[in-house]
């Protein structure tokens, strides 16, 4: 199995394990008066609402390295995917799932 594969599928695997944990906790909050105060509840929503974006940002990550997979696949990791110049490897060490070169992505 090449390098970037092997990090790719390691960097997936964790990502789906993190958006597991988060989808508990961007469950509905329950909304029983006596069982919790009003700020109880307000707290538990905005834990809510930051899990469920948590999980939306996992999921974009989650597409992103999936796309890179393809890419390793297909012959064209590494390869920006606008214009087709090579992207730095100094950039994919920092994003493994980079899909621009920092030109591109500036732009």
């Amino acid at each position: 199995m090449s390098k970037p594969r092997q990090l790719l599928e390691t960097h997936l695997a964790t990502l789906n394990v993190a958006l597991a944990r988060t989808k508990a906790a961007a469950a509905p909050v329950q909304l029983d008066q006596t069982t919790q105060g009003r700020l109880s509840r307000m707290d538990a929503m905005q834990q809510q609402a930051m899990a469920a974006s948590l999980a939306e940002r996992l999921r974009t990550e989650i597409r992103k390295t999936e796309a890179a997979l393809d890419r390793v696949g297909n012959g064209r990791y590494g390869e920006c995917c606008r214009c087709s110049d090579e992207i730095a490897p100094a950039r994919l060490a920092a994003d493994p799932a980079a899909p621009f070169c920092a030109g591109c992505a500036k732009g």
